[in-house]
């Protein structure tokens, strides 16, 4: 253990807080416990670790800045102000409350997470919420204690059971006339059921719409074949129409789009950027596969190596930030929730990266069946290790309370873990449920796991980067700390 804390903080200066370190490139990476972090070179290095830095020097006053010394209590006192902002969000409980509306499914997507069912198949109804399910659903969702609520539907396809969405969206909006909560809906939908009455619909009560679009053409069909017509066209035909009404009529986007990375990705990095500008899209997520439901069954056919996925991440990445230095606007989120959490004062809440992870007391799962589950993954296993118990009989606080929540919140708290020594631990997370699908067990080793390697990767991508101030900038515009001037692709239009 004193091997593990010497290198965590080989420190003789009595006034350093406590930090973590790492070399990257010809300068030390330093980072704290609030998510600040800073760059010296040997020599400064050296020198703040003996504690000799000329109190007048630009490096100390930087350190004392950015609360790596403890020159007074005060600075002491800022020091637990900034921790508690950043982890506010375990205070709030889960503000994202996701339904599985339906498990059915029209189309056939290779990497499908929740084993979704053919919705034509004999004995498909069974796999869709009831309203009286569904009523208590609402009803749960109010007891708890955050103030602001996310209801994202999801499936299957969630358009197929489009009467019950309606239903728990007015429900809510009556049982919100009380709480006055802070109240949005999300669609995830690959948009081939959207029709006229239901984008009317979805204005009226001011629902984003969240689809999946995978690239030109020949790539979405073949990671998102629909057995009854071109998925492609059925998902940008609604694209078009959708961004043409964002244009007419507010500057808030209502549309997002997400992208999965399959095999048949890795050769497309920039033609999977430029359809997303073609759509008007200002952004794309580049999520890799998740081994679970079908794309687990289906990953020696559509997997990839750790190395072969960040080769992919990397070349589109450098894509996107040639583009930025050619004033045409558009960003990576997985990179712009990580630079919200080194330069914002609050955590962006993402749940994958956070400690403890967001399942159970970020977010909460709601299946067809009334069963709850900590999170989405917690209900793509097939089975119930994840499970907290059934709307239908249980309530909030007996749903909170359960041994497999405590468990899950235990194995992902990274101070317990070997990720405690890693100079990106303040950005970071682990997922207990990937774990447990991958390696059978919650308290999985995290250290060189597919995951571990992708985000050390990626930390040191982004950190490398920052070290370029042109870079930086650009990264700024992303999470709003820049003004967005002379992008080409960007038009502002008069809320109404």
């Amino acid at each position: 253990m004193s091997r593990m804390f010497k290198k965590i903080i080989p420190s003789i200066n009595n006034q350093a807080v406590f930090f973590r370190y790492q070399k990257l490139g010809n300068k030390y990476l330093l980072t704290n416990i609030t998510g600040d972090y800073l760059f010296l070179n040997p020599k400064e290095f050296d020198n703040f670790l003996q504690g000799t830095l000329k109190e007048n020097s630009k490096t100390y006053k930087l350190l004392q800045t950015k609360g790596f010394l403890k020159d007074s209590l005060n600075s002491l006192a800022d020091l637990v102000i900034k921790y508690r902002q950043k982890h506010q969000f375990l205070y709030e409980g889960p503000s994202l409350h996701i339904i599985v509306a339906t498990l059915n499914c029209n189309y056939r997507c290779v990497y499908c997470q929740v084993s979704s069912r053919y919705y034509k198949e004999k004995g498909a109804k069974k796999f869709d919420l009831d309203k009286s399910t569904a009523k208590k659903v609402v009803e749960t969702i109010f007891e708890g204690p955050s103030k602001a609520l996310t209801i994202e539907f999801q499936g299957g396809e969630p358009l197929i059971n489009w009467p019950i969405i309606k239903f728990i969206i007015e429900y809510a909006e009556k049982l919100n006339k009380k709480s006055k909560k802070e109240l949005l809906f999300t669609i995830v939908t690959n948009l081939s059921l959207m029709n006229k009455e239901i984008f009317k619909y979805c204005r009226k009560h001011n629902i984003s719409l969240c689809t999946s679009l995978d690239g030109p053409e020949y790539l979405h069909n073949l990671n998102r074949p629909c057995p009854e017509k071109d998925s492609y066209k059925a998902t940008t035909y609604w694209i078009k129409k959708i961004k043409d009404d964002e244009k007419k009529k507010t500057d808030v986007y209502r549309l997002s789009a997400l992208l999965t990375v399959s095999r048949n990705s890795l050769k497309y990095p920039k033609e999977i950027i430029d359809e997303y500008l073609k759509y008007g899209f200002t952004g794309v997520h580049l999520r890799p596969l998740s081994q679970l439901g079908f794309s687990q069954a289906n990953f020696d056919t559509i997997g990839y190596s750790e190395k072969e996925f960040f080769d992919f991440w990397k070349q589109s990445v450098d894509y996107i930030i040639d583009l930025n230095k050619k004033k045409i606007f558009f960003y990576e989120r997985g990179i712009a929730i990580i630079l919200q959490k080194l330069f914002m004062k609050t955590d962006p809440n993402f749940m994958d990266l956070r400690s403890p992870c967001g399942a159970g007391i970020g977010q909460l799962l709601y299946n067809y069946d009334g069963k709850v589950y900590t999170c989405d993954e917690g209900r793509m296993l097939g089975n119930d290790t994840f499970l907290l118990g059934n709307i239908r009989k249980d309530s909030y606080q007996k749903l909170m309370s359960t041994p497999n929540l405590r468990a899950v919140c235990q194995a992902s708290i990274l101070e317990n873990t070997q990720c405690d020594t890693c100079v990106y631990q303040p950005y970071c997370g682990l997922c207990p449920v990937s774990n447990y699908a991958l390696y059978g067990d919650l308290f999985t080793p995290q250290i060189n796991t597919f995951w571990c390697q992708l985000h050390k990767d990626i930390f040191n991508y982004i950190f490398t980067k920052l070290q370029n101030p042109q870079t930086e900038n650009i990264f700024k515009t992303w999470i709003g700390l820049k003004p967005l001037r002379n992008f080409k692709n960007l038009h502002y239009h008069k809320k109404k």
